[in-house]
């Protein structure tokens, strides 16, 4: 029987951090309680009933004609702590719109719509533990966190593992994005380097001549470079 070791303390963002203001609301006030995984929690299902479609990574080609917006390429490998490759993880995307906009009906940000983008994409690593996006560069938005508030440009990433506790959540930023230095979230996180591995680099070589920029962006998934994650790492 396969058993997910809890969370080691302080390796992740504290529940309440105080310049981040929903934490107040949802932070726990109690002790947690830890509650032994059940059969379904190890096991599967975890990719759901439709499989992995051919465009389900290229999130310019969810419809006849193409979103607006930066097309970009973020690219990397999901790794273990000693640098290995995870084949077979599911890789979720979501993202607001190059607006700044969520497809989503609890977004109510008066910036457009875009009927040609989704917003959201997955794919599965391959041999190598690696995975590829196309899609287009969301914009920053307002978030009314504190007076001025605007979230940088980010992306929100999933993985799932062999069973449905191993699942992760993390976002991935832009360099040189003046916004993150600003950003409660990201602050959340107490360690400067953690934090700096949440920042994506550009790649010359993932970038395609004419067509779009490449970012690079490797996950890790546990050790001391894991990459931070919002939610506990199994």
């Amino acid at each position: 029987m396969i058993i997910y070791p809890p969370v080691p303390p302080g390796s992740q963002p504290p529940y309440l951090h105080t310049p981040y203001g929903s934490t107040h609301h949802r932070a726990p006030r109690q002790p947690l309680i830890t509650l032994p995984h059940t059969l379904s929690e190890r096991t599967g299902p975890v990719y759901g009933h439709n499989p992995i479609g051919e465009t389900d990574n290229d999130l310019t080609r969810h419809f006849p004609e193409a979103p607006q917006g930066e097309r970009i390429i973020v690219a990397g490998r999901v790794l273990d702590e000693d640098g290995r490759g995870v084949p077979g993880a599911l890789v979720e995307l979501w993202q607001a719109n190059a607006a700044g906009r969520y497809r989503h009906a609890r977004d109510n940000h008066p910036a457009p719509l875009d009927p040609n983008f989704l917003g959201a994409g997955r794919a599965v690593t391959d041999d190598e533990g690696g995975y590829r996006f196309t899609t287009i560069k969301p914009g920053a938005y307002p978030w009314r966190n504190h007076p001025n508030a605007w979230r940088p440009a980010h992306l929100h990433f999933s993985l799932f593992g062999p069973a449905l506790v191993t699942r992760l959540v993390t976002q991935m930023y832009f360099p040189n994005d003046p916004l993150i230095p600003l950003d409660p979230v990201l602050g959340g996180i107490p360690d400067a380097a953690a934090r700096e591995r949440l920042v994506s680099s550009f790649d010359l070589a993932i970038t395609q001549p004419e067509w779009a920029l490449g970012y690079r962006f490797d996950i890790v998934l546990r050790g001391r470079r894991a990459t931070p994650f919002e939610e506990p790492r199994p």
